[in-house]
């Protein structure tokens, strides 16, 4: 498609005030967004325009206009063909997003078609991007300065489904889809056996365990027969997207013993597909039985900046969204973090200061790296396991660089140790109290009556671990940690009024731009709020003065 002519001023402000003349004060919303967000948004066309073609085709609808209907969809909570109405009828969609009186609206799935040109031209994050930087350039976002960062879960928009209806909706999915690429006289001799039994027949969920599990073997034997008489066939016959995804469920759900039997799987690989309609939705699970919470779909990581000075009452807000990273269900916090700084330095952005967090991202190696960068991981760091007989680790005087640890009884380790872990390169000291242990009034508390003596191994980030674990019961850390805090009001406006908690799309890809939008959406709607504080600030000083 080829691209229209574009006007990034238009006349439409006058023509609007003409009709509905006095609707739009200087602090409203739509007239707010149209003086100092469009142009915001209509300095994206030249990237925009990496997304079609100069001259080919007929002319698309312009992709500014198509950008802000986004971010209105999200800002105002509509689907798509909504979303369409309001640029047609709605005078506040009209006057924002600089579309003229009489222009006939378009058909809604052309906001599908633009979400995908954005995915396959890597410009999820257009509009985030635009609005962060215009944050900047306000001084309202310093690019160092301190943030907080938090994560949430993302619900999948599929069904949980058991393992058995996992491959057998699968096995469907991937039958309709030959039976559109395979004539009649092409089929297998089984063709019409498998279309009744999985396309046109429904699993009695009524049925006993022992039946259940006949049918688990079943689907996978007649999976695996598919997939074998489809090996010698074309390569545009046997590697469609549903039948590649049969392969990989049925390799994640079955195995082949070394008599060639057919089983399944004991234990399920972290990341199996749970719903072939979406297949990078991932279970996974937050806390500890009877209270954890488990779902199918993404996390995503939301950072946010906090402002140097306390927000006065009655102030709106001077916290603005810096990063939203989408992650897999299973993916750790602790690998977010870096994912946040590297998105955050692809934005503009410089390591933060000051970064408020959790328990999940603090590690003796995130310490380690955040004080080799000058900057501050603030959080309270887990305590270390608890030994059988009561002491932890942290209850050891513990001097990784001098190779020196005591115990709680006062008594300097006699021996040190180095232990290569594996292929990461990460070193661990491993202490050990020999004749000092024999004698110790400590004993009993310390080892179990068939330990000659106490050993400890910690890491070579130690030093940075154990300062934590001190500071963090003192009251100066605990009053510091309260920046922290509103970060869980981020995530309930984000949940309750955008719509972060349920994937409106399938796949991670549209997931995360989902979660974009949100974010651009959030900090728009903040900062209409400061805009609309500052003008009603600046009337009510002037009518004092007069």
């Amino acid at each position: 498609m080829s691209l229209p002519s574009f006007d990034a001023q238009g006349s439409l402000f006058g023509s609007v005030s003409v009709v509905a003349r006095g609707l739009f004060g200087e602090g409203d919303r739509y007239r707010l967004f149209a003086e100092r967000i469009w142009p915001v948004i209509a300095g994206t066309r030249e990237q925009l325009s990496q997304c079609y073609c100069e001259s080919n085709g007929r002319a698309a609808v312009e992709p500014v206009l198509l950008l802000g209907v986004l971010i209105f969809q999200f800002l105002e909570r509509v689907p798509d063909r909504a979303a369409v109405d309001m640029v047609k009828y709605h005078l506040g969609w009209k006057l924002a997003l600089n579309v003229d009186l009489q222009a006939k609206g378009f058909h809604s799935t052309t906001l599908v078609g633009f979400r995908q040109r954005l995915i396959d031209h890597d410009q999820a994050q257009i509009a985030f991007a635009a609005v962060l930087e215009a944050l900047q350039s306000a001084g309202l976002v310093p690019k160092k300065g301190k943030q907080r960062l938090d994560s949430t879960h993302v619900l999948a928009s599929v069904t949980r489904l058991s393992w058995l209806e996992c491959i057998r909706e699968t096995l469907r999915l991937a039958l309709e889809e030959l039976a559109d690429r395979l004539p009649d006289e092409d089929r297998p001799g089984f063709w019409n056996l498998y279309w009744e039994r999985y396309v046109e027949s429904r699993l009695d969920y009524k049925s006993s365990d022992a039946v259940l599990k006949d049918k688990h073997r079943q689907s996978g034997a007649d999976t695996l027969r598919l997939l074998q008489w489809l090996e010698p066939l074309a390569v545009e016959s046997r590697e469609g997207r549903q039948v590649a995804l049969l392969r990989r469920v049925f390799a994640e759900q079955f195995e082949l013993s070394t008599q060639s039997e057919l089983r399944p799987v004991r234990v399920h690989a972290t990341g199996a597909v749970k719903s072939p309609h979406d297949p990078d939705a991932q279970w996974s699970a937050k806390g500890r039985s009877p209270d954890r919470k488990e779902w199918v779909g993404y996390k995503v990581q939301v950072a946010e900046s906090i402002p140097d000075e306390p927000v006065q009452k009655g102030e709106p807000s001077g916290n603005f969204l810096t990063s939203m990273v989408t992650q897999s269900a299973t993916e750790s916090d602790d690998a977010g973090l870096q994912a946040v700084l590297e998105q955050q330095e692809d934005l503009g952005l410089e390591i933060p200061q000051e970064l408020y967090v959790d328990t999940a991202y603090v590690s003796a190696v995130g310490l380690a790296a955040a004080k080799t960068e000058e900057r501050e991981l603030l959080g309270p760091a887990r305590l270390s396991p608890r030994n059988h007989r009561g002491f932890r680790s942290e209850q050891f005087d513990v001097r990784v660089e001098q190779r020196r640890a005591f115990c709680p009884a006062g008594k300097e380790s006699t021996q040190c140790s180095s232990l290569r872990v594996g292929k990461t390169n990460h070193v661990d000291y491993r202490f050990e109290w020999s004749t000092h242990c024999r004698s110790c009034s400590l004993r009993k508390k310390c080892i179990g009556s068939r330990q000659p003596h106490r050993t400890l191994v910690v890491s070579q980030h130690h030093t940075a671990l154990q300062k934590r674990r001190r500071e963090q019961t003192s009251e100066v850390f605990r009053t510091r940690m309260h920046r922290r805090n509103g970060i869980e009001g981020t995530h309930s406006e984000l949940i309750r009024r955008y719509g972060l908690r349920r994937t409106r799309y399938r796949g991670k890809a549209k997931a995360n731009l989902q979660n974009q939008f949100i974010g651009t959406a959030c900090n728009i709607n903040r900062w209409l709020h400061v805009m609309a504080w500052e003008l009603s600030r600046s009337a009510d000083e002037s009518a004092s003065g007069n």
